[in-house]
């Protein structure tokens, strides 16, 4: 169903404290100026009893003050958050305040949550996905007729990756909870030092096509059964996981739906995974070093015979191996690891024939789920659609061990890959519509 929003308020929450001198100057990394302006965005979910029993049935203005103060001293510590983009090049941490908008559903939680349509819960957002801002940090506390309400967060990609997101809105959510123990990183600009790259524009991948997106629910023993189906038919050393499973089928359905073989010899396939490259570190990273620590492997597979797909877990895993202490000293140093950048941006650019592009991010096991408010933690957290084609971003189940591949494709592809027999063996069908 269309989920009608209506926004009745709009402010700027302010850090509880002021922004020392020597920190409002935060350059941004190397790694930050290889990353297309996007937002991260996730939308959490509560329901009206939840919200109701912690305000003791008061109206929903005690619960939006409470989140503004919690955020207010959440900026304190996330002071970079608070301030402006300037020139895609550093933050201007003035403390001029995170954007905060409240707004009115004209629907119920339920009608949400039960047959969600990606495209409509955007509306649940204070930005689109690909909307270009100044402003790192936006809120929109979303209250439905029932009682219900969500609270829609996009962070800037430009200068924070999807784990710094959830970090952040997990130590946000903590502070509401009266926790005080709160730990920050902030050293991104120091091991990948900003370098001149004019020649180079991450936004030029980012299309606005005509796409729609669509979720797709693996339950835990349809996904035992595809590792198990791909281990006995893949030559690897360690059985593939979850996620390698799954990108292995959905490519695979993708493919075998969406291909027209007199006409497909002019395509060129990419496949790409994100990398998080903190563990990768030496010494490692914490989970809470704020940045965009990630670096997209890219494998270019191929069908059998028999239309399926036994390589890709292997060619993804031989780059993955790459990214070692060695590439992350390349990558630290610049020169080097820019020259290669620029070297496979030609190789593309001289390719004959269309670049079909195909990306997988994955969000399992990160805390997508820690946002507990002082309310509960949300009974469904959901990220918008993507306006980028072919995009698969993969979210744990809240429980059973599944996984949801939200994916964004064209709508003239989506509408064959849905109606692909094998995928509709294999996933849940109650969330298409």
């Amino acid at each position: 169903m269309k989920v009608e929003v209506e926004v009745i308020s709009k402010e700027l929450v302010k850090p509880s404290s002021p922004t020392p001198n020597h920190l409002r100057h935060y350059n941004l990394s190397l790694l930050d100026h290889l990353t297309p302006q996007l937002n991260n965005s996730m939308v959490y979910f509560f329901a009206a009893n939840n919200v109701s029993n912690q305000f003791l049935n008061t109206c929903t203005e005690n619960a939006s003050n409470h989140l503004k103060k919690s955020l207010s001293e959440a900026l304190t510590h996330y002071y970079p958050l608070a301030g402006r983009l300037v020139d895609k090049a550093f933050i201007e941490c003035n403390d001029e305040g995170a954007l905060y908008l409240e707004a009115k559903v004209r629907c119920k939680l339920n009608d949400v949550v039960e047959s969600p349509i990606p495209n409509e819960v955007t509306n649940l957002l204070p930005f689109g996905m690909d909307d270009i801002v100044d402003t790192p940090l936006g809120v929109q506390l979303n209250v439905f007729e029932c009682g219900g309400i969500a609270i829609g967060a996009c962070m800037s990609h430009k200068i924070a990756d999807a784990m710094s997101f959830f970090v952040f809105i997990q130590t946000w959510a903590a502070i509401a909870r009266d926790y005080n123990e709160i730990k920050t990183h902030f050293v991104s600009a120091s091991l990948f030092p900003p370098r001149d790259i004019p020649w180079y524009d991450p936004n030029k991948t980012i299309t606005k096509p005509n796409t729609v997106s669509r979720i797709f629910v693996f339950d835990a023993s349809v996904i035992d059964g595809l590792k198990a189906k791909y281990a006995e038919k893949m030559a690897l050393q360690k059985p593939p996981s979850r996620v390698e499973a799954l990108s292995t089928f959905i490519w695979t359905r993708f493919m075998a739906s969406t291909q027209v073989a007199a006409s497909e010899s002019s395509k060129f396939y990419v496949v790409a995974h994100t990398v998080n490259l903190r563990s990768r570190m030496d010494p490692p990273l914490p989970a809470h070093a704020f940045g965009n620590y990630y670096r997209a492997v890219k494998a270019f597979p191929s069908l059998d015979d028999k239309g399926e797909c036994y390589e890709l877990v292997e060619k993804l895993r031989e780059e993955i191996r790459k990214i070692d202490n060695e590439y992350i000293l390349k990558l630290q140093e610049g020169s080097e690891y820019l020259s290669s950048l620029r070297e496979d941006l030609r190789r593309f650019e001289n390719i004959k024939g269309e670049i079909v592009p195909f990306t997988f991010t994955a969000l399992c096991r990160f805390p997508v789920y820690d946002a507990d408010f002082g309310w509960g933690k949300p009974i469904w957290a959901c990220p918008p659609a993507w306006k980028v084609k072919n995009v698969v971003v993969f979210t744990d189940t809240k429980f059973g061990g599944g996984i949801e591949a939200h994916i964004s494709m064209m709508e003239e592809d989506m509408a064959r890959f849905q109606n692909d027999k094998e995928l509709l063996l294999h996933s849940s069908t109650k969330y298409l519509n």
